[in-house]
């Protein structure tokens, strides 16, 4: 995203584009993700590592969920931070180098 507005391929106007290519991408990120989180809690309670107690599907539901939606939105966020910053008037490629 970066290289493309440094090159003039895209501007600030096609952020909705880069937002619907990362969407599908932070969500699949974030299935992959939650879906290891929820095997994880599930294997734990299996062989008695940690008891979650009577809900832990609940609680392994609400793990999965959170991750899918904290991967999602930080894909989301990464990739709109370059627009934001060029539109408020600082250099993207510099300021953003902390969050990478």
């Amino acid at each position: 995203v970066i290289r493309a507005l440094a090159l003039r391929e895209i501007g600030l106007r096609d952020w909705w584009r880069v937002a619907l290519r990362e969407l599908p991408t932070g969500l699949v990120l974030g299935s992959i993700l939650g879906i290891v989180g929820i095997c994880r809690i599930a294997l734990w309670q299996y062989l008695g590592l940690y008891d979650y107690g009577p809900h832990w599907i609940l609680i392994a539901a609400t793990v999965g969920a959170a991750l899918i939606g904290i991967v999602t939105f930080g894909s989301l966020s990464g990739s709109m931070l370059p627009f934001a910053l060029k539109r408020i008037g600082f250099d993207p490629a510099s300021a953003s180098a902390p969050f990478v």
